[in-house]
């Protein structure tokens, strides 16, 4: 890394050595802003190329060592491609980036040789890296392996294959926070300031003021990335106008939903991108303080930021008298235990203050009483890492992409049964349909496509009549979902989607933190019906079946009571994958509570088991090994398996040599 001093000593400000160029940033991106020489200018100039790597003098070697692509191997890759580069003692820079967001091709390698266009390739286990270094390295491709090259630029020649933005994954895309995920290495904060990093923070600390910076982002339409979708711009101005001697600003990290990994991957890939939003947000408010909270199973997330955090502070970007302006900014990493309830901002603050992460009644709001009773902000990671690009491109840039009520993109995880699971990013208004089929890649296997499940535990079910529906705050609510964190998690026709909704509340009722009765107790009792409604005959006693019927009879009323009664956003929005399920594949609870059956197959306690009598030869192994005792018969004679007492485990199945027992 080329530190502070030396970029002083290409730069020939004529500052005071004791403090940072405030013109350092600018100097970085536009060169010298003063009377330099000629050589101290293609120094610079030649420095920042070479950081953005438009031109190198070797191979550079990138190798994705994300969390997603470290879980496929990527590990063994790096491994690889460092022993191949040392016994064939080959020159060759490697460079570990973030996450590029198609998953489902990790472990993925870039190679760009000198004078040719950066190629990127996909799957690359330890075994494939030595052949692919020798292949590129003698001018040759596979194909098969190929993901795409990136744009050549001046000086640079293009391969025969297509371009990665023209893959189906990206082609649909608009990537704005996760621009340079995947593509920059992110311990590096050259290569950040090298492609616009800290321009628009270093020059909103000399020409613009905290109020004309809050209405900027007001005017430019961003809504909090978290959940709630609330104007960003007119929140920070609720802080900066409160009468305070202490304000804070708070980044809520702490993603607790499942299948939701999209914090995770923009630290992980661009840390800067976040600083740079925080610094941006605390100068706005008037924050001397900001916490990054988040939670401590993401350890290579956290490695990445406290380095960001180090060189930030080197650069003088961080610390006190930022770049001369008298505005200070000490920037905390505070770890969660990963409770879901931290998620809300109060019982987020609660946990920063020590206290037991519990939600707190609201007003006063924390704008107003916050963090230590001051004014605090809580924004989240993805809000946050655009507040950068509005500040330095505009308001207008950010809203030109859109609908009217929703603007800027979106980042989302895309998991589940879909072709290409990854991280993408749409323009507000993209549809469903083209999320699940055009980047997605549609069902895999030739299933048909059932519901995606969006906003977390607490959003709903998106089904097939309403594949078209456009992704943004308004729209969303009219069907029943809202947008959430970014969690979008896509089902097949095997998915039974009362076990979906057994599943989620059974994740909301063990992470309910308990403080208010409608959210504690009233979920159980949600969880409780469910689990009467997918259990079987074996498992009933006294009044167990008229307490079925009850409990449907009274879930749609019981939903709406904790959605109206609960303390916080989190108990409100409980009922909400139930409400959902109810409301789209009501036929599907129908079939479990009156037919005691389940149509996807997978309720274990109401599948039905058969013997063929023709297959059986009556061993009696399965009648040993059944631990209901629901299977009778003599030996060497059909046997039969007994329905009420039958508890659905599958054991006969397993143990039965002569594929005798068929499965309804």
């Amino acid at each position: 890394m080329i530190s502070p001093s030396e970029m002083k000593n290409l730069i020939q400000c004529g500052h005071s050595e004791d403090k940072p160029c405030p013109k350092l940033i600018d100097c970085l991106i536009d060169g010298p802003q003063c009377e330099c020489e000629q050589s101290v200018k293609d120094a610079l100039t030649a420095t920042m190329t070479g950081l953005r790597r438009e031109k190198i003098d070797k191979p550079v070697i990138f190798i994705g060592t994300g969390t997603c692509g470290l879980g496929a191997g990527a590990g063994k890759t790096l491994a690889a491609v460092r022993s191949h580069l040392d016994a064939q003692a080959i020159e060759a820079d490697i460079v570990e980036v973030g996450c590029i967001g198609l998953c489902v091709a990790e472990p993925v390698v870039d190679i760009q040789m000198p004078g040719k266009a950066r190629m990127s390739f996909s799957n690359i286990t330890a075994d494939d890296a030595p052949g692919l270094i020798d292949s590129v390295f003698a001018g040759e491709i596979d194909l098969a392996k190929v993901l795409g090259q990136f744009p050549a630029s001046d000086g640079q020649e293009a391969w025969d294959a297509p371009l990665l933005s023209d893959h189906p994954f990206f082609a649909a895309q608009t990537r704005w926070v996760l621009a340079n995920c995947g593509l920059v290495d992110p311990a590096s904060i050259n290569e950040y300031i090298a492609r616009g990093g800290y321009r628009a923070f270093a020059r909103s600390l000399r020409e613009t003021t905290p109020i004309e910076l809050c209405d900027l982002v007001e005017s430019s339409g961003l809504r909090g990335r978290g959940g709630g979708g609330f104007p960003a711009g007119r929140k920070w101005k609720f802080a900066q106008g409160a009468a305070s001697s202490q304000r804070y600003l708070i980044c809520n990290a702490d993603e607790g939903d499942p299948g939701a990994f999209m914090d995770r991957a923009v630290i992980e890939g661009d840390p800067h991108r976040l600083l740079e939003g925080m610094a941006l947000a605390a100068y706005a408010i008037g924050a001397s303080k900001a916490y990054v909270y988040i939670r401590a199973e993401y350890p290579l997330a956290i490695e990445r930021l406290v380095k960001a955090i180090a060189d930030a502070k080197e650069f003088g970007l961080l610390g006190r008298n930022i770049l001369d302006s008298g505005f200070d900014l000490e920037l905390v990493i505070k770890k969660g235990a990963g409770a879901f309830v931290c998620g809300e901002e109060t019982a987020l603050i609660n946990s920063i203050e020590g206290k037991r992460g519990m939600p707190r009644p609201r007003p006063p709001f924390p704008a107003i009483s916050g963090l230590f009773g001051h004014p605090t902000i809580i924004n989240n990671v993805e809000t946050l890492a655009n507040v950068a690009g509005i500040v330095d491109k505009g308001p207008e840039w950010f809203g030109s992409v859109g609908v009217e009520t929703s603007k800027g993109t979106k980042v989302f995880a895309l998991s589940g049964k879909v072709e290409r699971t990854g991280l993408i990013e749409v323009a507000m208004g993209t549809t469903i349909r083209e999320i699940v089929f055009d980047i997605g890649g549609g069902i895999p296997d030739g299933k048909a496509y059932k519901a995606v499940q969006i906003g977390g535990p607490s959003g709903g079910c998106i089904p097939t009549e309403h594949l078209d529906i456009e992704v943004d705050y308004e729209s969303l609510k009219t069907i029943g979902a809202m947008m959430g964190s970014g969690g979008l998690v896509v089902m097949d026709e095997d998915i039974c989607m009362v076990d979906v909704a057994k599943f989620f509340m059974d994740f909301i009722q063990r992470e309910s933190c308990g403080k208010c009765i409608p959210c504690r107790e009233g979920t159980r009792r949600m969880l409780e019906i469910l689990q009467r409604i997918t259990s079987g005959y074996g498992a009933e006693k006294d009044n167990d079946a008229l307490q079925r019927f009850k409990g449907i009879m009274h879930l749609q009323r019981l939903s709406e009571a904790i959605k109206d009664t609960s303390l916080c956003g989190l108990g409100q929005t409980a009922p909400n994958p139930v409400l959902s399920t109810l409301r789209y594949f009501r036929e599907e609870y129908e079939a479990h509570v009156f037919e005691r059956t389940c149509p996807a197959g997978v309720c274990a306690e109401l599948k039905r088991y058969r013997i063929v009598p023709e297959t059986c030869k009556g061993c009696t192994l399965c009648a040993k090994k059944c631990p209901a005792d629901a299977i009778v018969g003599a030996v060497k004679t059909p046997h039969v398996i007994v329905p009420d007492k039958c508890v659905g485990c599958g054991t006969c199945v397993d143990v039965c040599k002569f594929d005798a027992i068929l499965v309804e």
